[in-house]
């Protein structure tokens, strides 16, 4: 309703606009006849007297049909149709070719192969030959499976599967540790990669010092071994989660670490030398401060 109240005002608005400005205009045109009779021939120049002749017309508004179903919003009831408006057409739309279209022709050249579906071959089949990632990657998935089964009873421990050393076990086990310590609140990625190092480095050097020229330790060995055996402290830490850690328990999977980190390198490494508490006590200061990690 308001709408259509202010587009009727329109011509009255216009008109009262023009009357008001002829006004100003020869309020202008007098002063400046009284004050300079010269100067009205400048200001009554073409321009202006045609603009004031154009402005006295009447102003027509075309019709407008506002948006809604309404039959008595769309007119006044007498059929003259003020309130229409035209439906605008597009100034330009492509004419439709009559021909049909080009059909789509394949330039696939030689036989192609699909992906498999679930259940179908698998890329071993496509390619035959072809390695899988895990090969290409030195990563034995089955050989990481066994040592850590093994490392489940510090009693019994199987050292010749720790031979062929890797790090892809350790970095498993580094990893989760983190994880872990992460959903306890405690980001500690860099700190705790810091220590292994650190700790293998050390080990690395104590033993090869004890063995002198009968030392066969490398540093990769090392580094193996040490991160096999932080197994107890990773389940340490996932059992802090849901249990608070204490003294007495971080002391049982210290000892657990402990065991079997100082057996593997004395019965791997160096096939039962005779510096077994030697060895065991730094490995006991190392887990130690892993389990300080988890309590603190």
């Amino acid at each position: 309703m308001l709408n259509r109240w202010l587009y009727k005002r329109i011509p009255d608005v216009l008109r009262m606009s023009t009357r008001l400005g002829l006004l100003l205009f020869t309020c202008r045109l007098r002063k400046a006849t009284n004050s300079d009779p010269g100067s009205t021939i400048t200001l009554l120049s073409h321009f202006q007297i045609l603009l004031i002749v154009n402005l006295m017309k009447e102003f027509t508004v075309p019709p407008v049909i506002f948006p809604s179903g309404d039959s008595s919003i769309a007119g006044n009831g007498n059929g003259n149709g003020l309130y229409h408006r035209r439906v605008p057409t597009a100034p330009f739309q492509p004419s439709r070719p009559s021909s049909p279209p080009i059909p789509f022709v394949s330039f696939d050249v030689g036989p192609t192969f699909s992906a498999p579906a679930y259940g179908g071959p698998s890329s071993a089949s496509i390619f035959p030959g072809e390695p899988s990632l895990l090969e290409e990657l030195e990563i034995d998935a089955a050989l990481i499976h066994r040592k850590t089964v093994s490392l489940l009873n510090p009693f019994r421990i199987n050292s010749a599967l720790h031979d062929p050393a890797d790090l892809s076990g350790p970095f498993l086990y580094y990893m989760c540790f983190c994880l872990f310590q992460m959903l306890a609140g405690k980001v500690q990625f860099g700190v705790v990669l810091g220590y292994i190092v650190v700790f293998s480095a050390f080990l690395y050097v104590v033993l090869n010092m004890l063995e002198g020229k009968n030392g066969n330790l490398d540093l990769y060995r090392c580094l193996s071994l040490v991160g096999y055996s932080m197994l107890p402290v990773v389940v340490f830490s996932a059992v802090s989660l849901f249990v608070p850690a204490n003294f007495g328990l971080a002391a049982i999977f210290v000892l657990w670490s402990t065991r079997i980190c100082s057996r593997l390198l004395t019965e791997g490494t160096y096939h039962g030398c005779e510096h077994h508490g030697l060895i065991a006590y730094p490995c006991f200061l190392i887990y130690s401060l892993f389990s300080m990690l988890v309590i603190f």
